[in-house]
């Protein structure tokens, strides 16, 4: 039986390769972690930028402990099985009236991850909405092939490259809207995007990459991950520490470590070697 979700959202699941927001944590605690998110973006000069923005789940012990909740992690479980690793966490964080924008993408692209159980969970900080800019699906499409994608690199994209599919029906698109504290949950290959953010607040989203142990890392002999459930019978990613507080140490030194990786990984290809945002 199904720990978390039903077998109708399960279906659904398999079908549109998405599912609605659900609650993962009560909104005074997503409260408190913007606070703290906000709190150290002040102390750094502002908005997060660069290297920080991926696999913060190594800096910050509260999103170490976010991505161990039995919440999500019960919900993983029903889609990809028991044993799960954490691949990345990264920051979607739009600013108030800002022109940035994520242009249709699949991320099954530019991973170099030979899977198709990985899933993420987006989880929301304030209010995604249609107003903020909140992401848009194409249901269905991760059962396809994956998409031709141009690459752009257009200062405004949050993506990487700019990668952008132009072939897209706006008019069978999907609006995911997702509370604060509350989290969707959607397929490695789904077509996605999601507009700008006119209004006056913030869209803060973080997403969590979770795929099980016989996933395959084709792009680099090197690849790391958090063991967040279960167990690892393959050994193809190198296990990441658990941090014992924020900024601990030896969890910053492997961050730096892993995140050269990472950069081979997502600009394999392209004379860039850094992230670009």
């Amino acid at each position: 039986m199904p720990k978390k979700l039903s077998p109708e959202t399960l279906e659904r699941f398999a079908t549109d390769g998405y599912i609605d927001a659900f609650p993962v944590v009560p909104a005074v605690e997503a409260n408190d972690f913007r606070s703290q998110l906000e709190a150290y973006e002040q102390a750094n000069g502002g908005a997060l930028t660069g290297a920080v923005r991926f696999k913060s789940h190594l800096l910050f012990k509260w999103m170490s402990d976010l991505i161990r909740a039995p919440v999500i992690l019960d919900a993983v479980e029903d889609v990809i099985g028991p044993n799960i690793f954490a691949w990345s966490t990264d920051w979607w964080i739009k600013e108030a009236q800002s022109q940035s924008f994520v242009s249709w993408h699949q991320d099954s692209q530019y991973w170099g991850l030979d899977t198709d159980k990985l899933v993420t969970v987006w989880v929301a900080l304030s209010p995604s909405t249609v107003a903020s800019g909140c992401m848009r699906v194409l249901p269905g499409s991760h059962l396809g092939p994956d998409l031709t994608h141009d690459e752009t690199f257009h200062d405004d994209n949050m993506l990487t490259r700019g990668q952008s599919i132009q072939s897209i029906d706006e008019s069978q698109a999907v609006n995911l809207e997702v509370p604060t504290g509350h989290a969707t949950m959607f397929a490695f290959r789904i077509a996605h995007a999601s507009h700008p953010n006119p209004s006056t607040d913030r869209r803060i989203g973080l997403a969590i990459r979770y795929l099980p142990p016989d996933a395959r890392q084709v792009r680099s002999d090197a690849d790391s991950a958090a063991l967040v459930r279960g167990t690892d019978p393959y050994g193809y990613f190198e296990h990441e520490p658990e941090p014992a507080c924020d900024f601990d140490p030896a969890s910053v030194a492997y961050h730096a470590e892993t995140m050269k990786v990472r950069q081979q990984i997502l600009y394999q290809g392209t004379q860039w070697t850094t992230h670009r945002t």
